[in-house]
């Protein structure tokens, strides 16, 4: 395993690709004191310089180049190369935080995954919403789902063209939805509608884990903004709103006996409300701050990597029976 180290013998960061989502990592780096941000490449040339200008970082002319100056990367570059760049780094022996999704395919996934593990290296799904701090509470309470439903609906932004709405926003509840219940799927049945182009914008999906119902709708045609998570145990009823990151849990009341509140008026007390606020903190930063944490030793990855291909099994299952493919 590969351990350079940069000013003060800091962890060195690279960032492979600096668009939209590339940019997001760049910035958050630089405000991690304990690491040093390495540098930054992509394909634009004079976008990677003017980055680099902007954050006081280097710009390399050539992947190679930012592999032999860095420790870790972030490969934050359209999905169709995600394979390519994170084998060409963890081949160098560096750490590896690939954005979401992992692969284009399953097989290149598991080829990720084997490389990471005979070099003794982590590699990282940048699934960001593991990090979101209801979710996060929701695994430690939820012991029993019957029925979880998943809504991640927003407007067309244009900011992801090479995937559809499965790979850029249902993949998220996918992945929660696989955490939470922690047993393989009996059945899955999707259903998908292409709108602006080659990929599909709407997708709704049903997955049959037996005895327990997970119903996830994803589109990026819709003019509001949605992002929501429900869960109903047996005796209790999980609503969490992902942008606010608050949560409220509907219990079944103890008691049902009657109670008189003013003479010819009754009501009966059949559950009650618990509103959960969750301290809201910045996500990615923590994303990238687990896995510094697991290079270091100083913890175990929040998912295991073999989860994320199970994952991205999932998803291509959905894909193919939609027609769609990717």
């Amino acid at each position: 395993m590969k351990m350079n180290t940069g000013d003060e013998g800091k962890l060195r960061i690279g960032v492979i690709g600096v668009g939209h989502m590339g940019t997001y990592h760049v910035n958050v780096i630089r405000q991690i004191s304990s690491v040093e941000l390495a540098g930054v490449y992509d394909a634009n040339t004079a976008h990677a310089a003017a980055t680099a200008a902007r954050y006081e970082t280097n710009s390399y002319p050539s992947v190679d180049e930012l592999f032999s100056n860095a420790d870790a990367v972030i490969v934050a570059v359209p999905t169709e190369y995600h394979h390519q760049v994170s084998l060409a780094a963890l081949s160098r022996g560096l750490h590896v935080l690939v954005e979401k999704p992992m692969t284009r395919t399953v097989e290149e996934a598991r080829e990720l995954v084997a490389e990471a593990a005979k070099r003794s290296l982590i590699l990282q799904v940048g699934h960001v919403e593991r990090f979101n701090g209801a979710v996060q509470e929701l695994r430690r309470i939820i012991t029993k789902p019957r029925l979880i439903e998943a809504h991640r609906l927003g407007p067309n932004t244009g900011r992801i063209r090479d995937v559809g709405v499965v790979l850029d926003l249902m993949i998220h509840d996918i992945d929660i939805v696989l955490n939470l219940v922690d047993r393989s799927p009996k059945r899955v049945s999707a259903s998908g509608v292409k709108v602006l182009g080659a990929h599909e914008d709407v997708a709704s999906v049903v997955i049959d884990f037996d005895g327990c119902i997970a119903s996830i709708t994803a589109s990026r045609i819709t003019q509001e903004k949605l992002r929501t998570l429900s869960i109903s145990e047996d005796n209790a009823y999980f609503l969490l709103n992902y942008t606010t990151q608050e949560m409220e849990i509907h219990r079944q009341a103890s008691s049902e006996s009657k109670v008189s509140v003013r003479e010819g008026i009754h009501y009966r007390q059949e559950s009650t409300i618990e509103r959960v606020f969750i301290h809201r903190d910045n996500q990615l930063k923590l994303e990238i701050e687990h896995f510094i944490a697991c290079i270091r030793g100083e913890c175990k990855p929040l998912v295991n990597v073999e989860n994320d291909v199970r994952t991205l099994e999932i998803t291509r299952d959905i894909l193919a029976q939609m027609g769609t493919g990717a």
